[in-house]
């Protein structure tokens, strides 16, 4: 009784979270994948970058939410200008519904005040799908006549924007950025009217950050912040990595209200740089989860064979 009665609430959120709650989702190694939330960031290094995470959230909890993104991006010139693209994938499996988004990015670079500045856009496609027969039938609720629990699967489509400028200058970097700028709607092919189903809903984020290089020069302090809302929830994460010899990292991040977790990272010898983070509850979730588990992937390389061989870089390149 007790884990059909978690799997009705899930159901409940699901339909309900287009119109009530914060749709992106959240990852604890975000100052690793500021690109995922901001166009501008593409492409700010003179490298080719490509990272990937899985995020396992609420981990012990029914059908629960897991999320994987993968993100690649390059700088360019054309015409005498610098510009970054990039592309961005990323999968959002909760309960019954298995989203999709999927866009291509771009951003123009202005060098201004000794540092770069980023200013850019994505746009692609959002899919909806939902699918009750992702749960037993007699585990979802049944009630005649209430629309608001649909009883088929669907799958609909609808054109995603967003917009975000980046800059950085030596160790500082900082971010404005907005996703779901258009709010798109998801039309209803199975229904007899033209009324429009709830559809995305604007995120605004702030991210900032700062590496310190410390007296002991084999080691350097980097915090940094993000502010994640859509004008209703809001969601501040501030963190510190501890960074030894440019390739092993460790330190904490909070979410306030949220949870605090713990950070791991390393480089291995081929410039692979792979991240974990383990994230405990600080809200009465933590009743019915192990916790949320996160992994990070993340390259860099140099096409130029006239180049010397790749530096380390501060932490908003990692």
């Amino acid at each position: 009784m007790k884990m059909k009665l978690i799997k009705v609430i899930l159901v409940l959120l699901t339909v309900s979270c287009t119109v009530l709650a914060q749709q992106d989702p959240k990852f604890t190694q975000n100052m690793f994948l500021v690109p995922v939330y901001n166009p501008g960031a593409m492409g700010q290094t003179e490298k080719i970058c490509a990272f990937a995470s899985f995020r396992n959230q609420w981990a012990g909890f029914n059908q629960a939410p897991v999320i994987t993104t993968f993100t690649a991006h390059a700088p360019f010139s054309l015409l005498g200008r610098a510009h970054g693209v990039g592309i961005n994938l990323m999968n959002d499996n909760i309960a019954l519904n298995n989203d999709l988004f999927v866009s291509l990015a771009y951003s123009y670079k202005i060098n201004i005040g000794g540092g770069l500045l980023g200013i850019g856009f994505n746009a692609g496609l959002a899919n909806y799908a939902f699918d009750p027969s992702n749960l037993n039938g007699a585990d979802v609720i049944d009630i005649p006549g209430d629309d608001a629990i649909p009883k088929n699967a669907d799958s609909r489509f609808g054109f995603d924007m967003g917009i975000g400028a980046y800059y950085s200058i030596d160790n500082l970097y900082f971010g404005l950025s907005s996703t779901h700028v258009n709010q798109a709607t998801f039309y209803s092919r199975d229904r007899n009217t033209d009324r429009s189903e709830p559809g995305l809903i604007r995120h605004y984020y702030v991210v900032g950050g700062y590496t310190f290089q410390l007296p002991d020069p084999m080691f350097e302090l980097m915090p940094a912040f993000m502010l994640q809302t859509d004008g209703r929830d809001n969601h501040i994460y501030v963190n510190t990595n501890l960074r030894y010899n440019k390739r092993f990292w460790g330190g904490v991040s909070y979410s306030v209200g949220g949870a605090i977790s713990a950070l791991f990272g390393v480089e291995l010898l081929n410039g692979i740089r792979v991240g974990y983070s383990y994230d405990v509850e600080l809200s009465p979730l933590v009743k019915h989860s192990s916790g949320s588990h996160e992994i990070t992937v993340r390259y860099c390389f140099d096409l130029s064979l006239d180049k010397s061989p790749q530096k380390y870089e501060s932490i908003r390149f990692l």
